[in-house]
């Protein structure tokens, strides 16, 4: 079984979602044997936003790394993905590691009938984490278009750990990333 590991935010040790990614990443290494993690930081290692000269392929360098995590997408069976909410969305390192995996005739088609998602039977779990509380509100951009994305993909199972008010107060937010953890499914339900 293969995971992929996927970090945004640009907090560094202070991240909230990276926290929790490794919190979901350790529960499944110690749940699922022989368990194969791929990781991408796309804080220190961000994948290019598209551009003319991406879609012409004009960089052979750009061309390779995007092969490379389409590829890495595609293999993973769960993918694990640290969302943090920036200024009511996802982080744009986020969004352009987004755009290499939604391919029109790999992740995805149009067909009479509409689109469909080609991407399907991946456990997705995403970390999302947020200064205030959004859940619910107009104001949440970012788990209504990370559902519904991962969703034009095929991507049904998906699993929010979420943490929010983290910037209220430090009490808020040890009771959040308290609540978080423990809002963590057990994987070897979802492996068996």
């Amino acid at each position: 079984m293969k995971l992929l590991h996927i970090d945004s935010s640009a907090l560094g040790a202070n991240s909230v979602t990276r926290e929790l990614t490794a919190a979901v990443v350790a529960r499944w290494q110690d749940r699922v044997p022989g368990l194969q993690v791929q990781y991408r930081d796309l804080d220190a290692n961000p994948v290019p936003h598209l551009t003319g000269r991406s879609l012409a392929k004009a960089d052979p360098a750009e061309v390779a790394d995007a092969e490379q995590v389409l590829k890495q997408f595609l293999e993973a069976d769960v993918v694990v993905i640290g969302a943090p909410m920036y200024n009511f969305a996802i982080p744009s390192t986020l969004k352009a590691w987004i755009d290499r995996v939604t391919v029109s005739g790999t992740t995805f088609r149009y067909t009479e009938n509409g689109p469909e998602g080609l991407a399907g039977g991946k456990k997705l779990v995403i970390a999302s984490g947020r200064g205030g509380v959004h859940s619910g509100a107009p104001s949440d951009f970012q788990e209504p278009f990370l559902t519904f994305l991962f969703g034009f993909l095929g991507i049904t199972d998906v699993e929010f750990v979420r943490a929010e008010g983290v910037a209220m107060s430090p009490q808020h937010r040890a009771e959040a990333m308290a609540a978080a953890r423990e809002s963590i499914v057990e994987p070897i339900c979802e492996a068996a």
